[in-house]
């Protein structure tokens, strides 16, 4: 049905400004900025100092309003930044980037609680003094590739990246055009499997993607990607892509959607933006060393790049004429999610769980069960036999310290082949507390393949971590993921040194064995029975490490040369699962007790077929709860 009612939306919401905004403050232009409603004036500070009319415009246009300095009443970039480098010197400011389209100025710095201020004080004093709007990011202790090459690109498109933001503003504030309260949520990858992931939520007004992923281990090009060819999904007609996190089986594809014709939002968390470009950079790089065909190009992941819109968790953003998200952490990897949209004025709220941990570890935060509504629950089912209970956190720790001090007494080396993103980092907590204990002998521990740079990131966003971790970088100035034991390897020719020498642990990826350093060392070290390879994360139905986890120990693969060597695999082989980023059945009924709202139906997606019918008839029986497991292809209307 057609609302014959539309309004010139923008039109409205500009004279609720000029309405409310005081003539001293000389407004001179209103303009859409994203999901933001951006508002120019020559007097900035007179709002700074009295918040008052911005609070009262929030509340009857209920859009994010973000108020800017006229470009002529800007200081010049020069004179700002002498200002700024007024500061403390203890903030130990290293970098400033001006943004002249914007009119904001990124301030890079190790401490940036000294740039922020009690309460932001400072900030509205650069602000105030200034006429630039700062952006703070944290430099972290250990240098960040990635993150110096995000600001360096994006400080070259800022034209660019303007018009797009503007562009995407026009759309998300359109006039709505349809009454009818249809929604459908499309299953193309994810569903009755583990990877893929990919869930089309539409309404008449509004298309949305959320994750985009392959699925590790694949034959084919046609079980690797999603099913984009279903049904009337169409990329150039999408209004937004949201990811829920950076690993490759939720956000490898994301740049295909750009290569193929899609010029909207990718809305994720902050380290998200930064993990998902690594991996994705990552999964293109290991494509060409094996021969495969790529996907997509470095200019469709620049392009995604420039596309991105990080938000904070809680932060609620218009993505649609008639849906809000907001992103809830999901306790899984650093910058992970849990989507919440809010579809039309209280029509219906689907909340997506993607990959959670609703436990606390050593790494981050549990997952919060809380949301303002929620009728329809995604929930993921990678644990959802009944006999996915895995061991206590202690006992895992346990379990795993005995496995490396033995082996270690025997004069072997411990591989863990790891997941680069989350795994790791929470293996490397574990290591350093152990070792500073005494808990295990000394011995080196090699930090190979992305491990460093992503171990970086993470240093870069202390904030998201555990609130112990947290508090011990921050006040306590120690932070593990500097310990002298990590030594990182990065250049290849010194893997056989490492082969042939003493007693060490080598942390490498990939997790699965699919390919990458630990593959590599995998070979030259199974055939020593006293070296023992141990798997920490899931591994997924076709990956090499399923099939020696299953007992594989005559594998054939290839050198360089494309010459066939068979590896004996005598080194002892083992899996502890408590560390899994993963929920386990326990975790995941506790959950859906716990939360709140109870919804109305649960999807079941992201488990092998028969752990996501299991949870849906465990969701059904102990919650009286309408809950199904969709498969790739269905279309569930759930309004």
């Amino acid at each position: 049905m057609v609302n014959s009612s539309t309004v010139d939306t923008f039109g409205w919401i500009k004279g609720v400004i000029e309405r409310e905004i005081p003539k001293e403050a000389g407004l001179t232009k209103v303009d859409f900025e994203g999901p933001s409603i951006v508002v120019y004036v020559t007097n900035h500070n007179l709002l700074l100092e009295n918040s008052e009319p911005v609070k009262r415009i929030v509340r009857e246009i209920k859009k994010r309003v973000i108020i800017r300095a006229d470009p002529s009443s800007r200081k010049k970039p020069e004179e700002a930044k002498k200002i700024i480098e007024s500061l403390p010197p203890e903030a130990e400011i290293s970098d400033m980037n001006f943004d002249d389209g914007t009119g904001e100025v990124t301030i890079m710095a190790k401490k940036p609680g000294l740039v922020i201020g009690k309460g932001g004080s400072t900030l509205r004093n650069i602000a105030s003094s200034t006429g630039w709007r700062p952006t703070i990011i944290r430099s972290p202790p250990i240098k960040s590739r990635i993150i110096e090459q995000t600001l360096y690109f994006q400080s070259r498109e800022t034209e660019y990246r303007l018009e797009f933001l503007r562009n995407v503003g026009r759309k998300i504030h359109r006039p709505l055009v349809y009454t009818n309260n249809m929604v459908t949520i499309s299953a193309l990858g994810g569903f009755r499997e583990v990877g893929r992931q990919a869930i089309f939520v539409q309404t008449l007004e509004s298309r949305i993607l959320i994750d985009c992923g392959v699925r590790p281990g694949a034959q084919s090009a046609f079980d690797e990607f999603p099913r984009l060819d279903f049904g009337d999904f169409r990329v150039e007609d999408l209004d937004a892509v949201v990811v829920t996190h950076a690993h490759l089986d939720h956000c490898a594809l994301v740049p295909l959607l750009f290569k193929y014709g899609y010029a909207g939002p990718v809305y994720c968390t902050k380290p998200t933006k930064s993990l998902m470009t690594l991996l994705q950079l990552d999964y293109l790089d290991v494509a060409v060393k094996e021969g495969r065909p790529v996907p997509y190009g470095l200019k469709d992941v620049k392009k995604e790049l420039f596309h991105t819109i990080p938000l904070e968790y809680g932060e609620v953003t218009d993505i649609a004429p008639d849906v809000r998200l907001t992103l809830h952490n999901a306790g899984h990897i650093l910058g992970s999610a849990m989507v919440h949209l809010h579809i039309g004025e209280g029509l219906h709220n689907i909340v997506y769980t993607g990959d959670f941990k609703y436990a606390k570890t050593r790494l981050l935060e549990q997952a919060t069960c809380q949301f303002p509504r929620a009728e329809t629950l995604i929930m993921e089912s990678t644990y959802g036999a009944p006999n996915d209970v895995v061991p206590s956190r202690e006992e895992t720790e346990r379990q795993f310290l005995e496995i490396v001090r033995n082996t270690i007494s025997n004069g072997g080396k411990v591989l863990i082949p790891i997941l680069a993103v989350g795994r790791a980092q929470e293996i490397m907590l574990v290591l350093d507390e152990a070792l500073k204990a005494g808990i295990i002998p000394q011995v080196p521990v090699y930090i190979e393949g992305m491990l460093q740079e992503v171990t970086a990131i993470h240093t870069a966003y202390p904030e998201e971590l555990a609130r112990d971790l947290k508090n011990r970088i921050f006040h306590k100035g120690e932070n593990p993921f500097l310990s002298e034991h990590f030594i990182s390897v990065d250049d290849r020719s010194a893997r056989p040194d490492i082969a042939e020498g003493g007693p060490s642990i080598i942390m490498a990826t990939s997790g699965m064995l699919t390919g990458g350093p630990a593959l590599e060392y995998f070979k030259l070290l199974a055939p020593d029975p006293k070296n023992t390879m141990m798997f920490v994360n899931y591994q997924i139905e076709g990956t090499l490490g399923r099939s020696v986890l299953r007992g594989l120990r005559e594998i054939p693969l290839s050198d360089p040369s494309g010459k066939i060597d068979v590896v004996q695999v005598k080194m002892g082989v083992e899996s502890v699962d408590g560390f899994s980023g993963h929920s386990d059945r326990k975790q995941l009924l506790r959950f859906v007790s716990n939360l709140s709202p109870r919804p109305k139906q649960v999807f079941m997606v992201h488990g092998e077929e028969s752990k996501c019918l299991s949870m849906a008839d465990a969701v059904r029986r102990f919650f009286k709860v309408e809950a199904s497991a969709p498969s790739i292809g269905d279309r569930m209307r759930v309004k």
